[in-house]
């Protein structure tokens, strides 16, 4: 589990892809958020959780699924491009953002941005199945990074989105800071949402059969 606290900017090495085995192995650097990191053991990068295959003089390499090739921005990774990491939050840690689960739910891309003179407002698309779970005032994360929803579309908006608010801080420690119009961002939404609807579906399911017996 981790928070969406970001701990550090990774710098991708390369994106080497196994066709084969319908993979890749990508390596970064992470010379403090892999200090400690053992074989085996998690982190997340850009939101997308990985395990570690090898980790050695500040770099880190990682499997890569083919179906997180392609459900992530992860598979459009280049050497020299940016990455935000957060290790695995140890058990008794902090709970400073929320629950993140590295699961990334779909990817978004950034709509418009305006700078607000101490903060900046962010305004992402987000794909329609995804929209029903974004809630003002909600958690959200962004690139692995966690953040408070602003404002939300209109349940029958043509095209769905969602907005965040970025602090200074956020915006020179995060890659959030950096990013244009058009270009895209890994998503996951708060998983808490994803449970109600599926208890409620089950709920629905038994009611219905319950009055069908009557």
């Amino acid at each position: 589990m981790f928070t969406g606290i970001i701990t550090e900017r990774g710098t991708v090495d390369s994106l080497v892809p196994h066709p084969e085995t319908d993979s890749a192995v990508l390596t970064f650097s992470a010379p403090a958020t892999g200090k400690d990191l053992e074989l085996g053991g998690s982190i997340a990068v850009n939101g997308v959780c990985l395990t570690a295959v090898a980790v050695e003089g500040g770099l880190v390499s990682v499997d890569v699924m083919g179906e997180t090739l392609v459900r992530t921005t992860t598979g459009a990774l280049s050497a020299g491009m940016g990455v935000n990491l957060e290790r695995c939050v140890p058990a008794g840690g902090r709970l400073d953002g929320h629950v993140v689960q590295g699961h990334v739910d779909g990817v978004g891309s950034l709509l418009e941005r305006e700078d607000k003179g101490d903060w900046e407002r962010l305004r992402f698309a987000v794909p329609p199945a995804l929209a029903r779970y974004i809630a003002e005032k909600g958690s959200i994360a962004v690139d692995g990074v966690s953040l408070t929803v602003t404002a939300v579309s209109p349940a029958d908006a043509q095209q769905h989105w969602f907005e965040v608010g970025l602090i200074p801080t956020t915006l020179a420690e995060t890659g959030l800071g950096l990013k244009e119009p058009g270009e895209n961002v890994n998503l996951e939404v708060d998983v808490l949402a994803k449970y109600a609807e599926r208890l409620l579906s089950f709920a629905n399911t038994a009611a219905a059969a319950e009055g069908g017996r009557r």
